[in-house]
């Protein structure tokens, strides 16, 4: 099973990701086959799709959407 974005932290909080943070993007998400790491340009918090990340690779590509389809790096 794969590593949650998310953590609870002493207090019981749920953390989220911060613009810098390191992340990984799902193949389901990117396309290639492999996870896609990249820096998170972008958080929004959508009322219907939820958590919503972008995040930016070396390459310059852009991958965003629901903060299910990412993981810590």
């Amino acid at each position: 099973m794969r590593q949650a974005w998310h953590t609870d932290n002493e207090q019981g909080m749920i953390m989220e990701p911060k613009i810098g943070d390191m992340m990984k993007a799902d193949p389901q998400l990117t396309g290639p086959d492999a996870w896609v790491t990249g820096a998170v340009i972008d958080i929004e918090h959508n009322p219907s799709k939820g958590l919503v990340v972008a995040i930016k690779d070396e390459l310059g590509r852009i991958f965003f959407g629901q903060i299910k389809y990412f993981q810590t790096a």
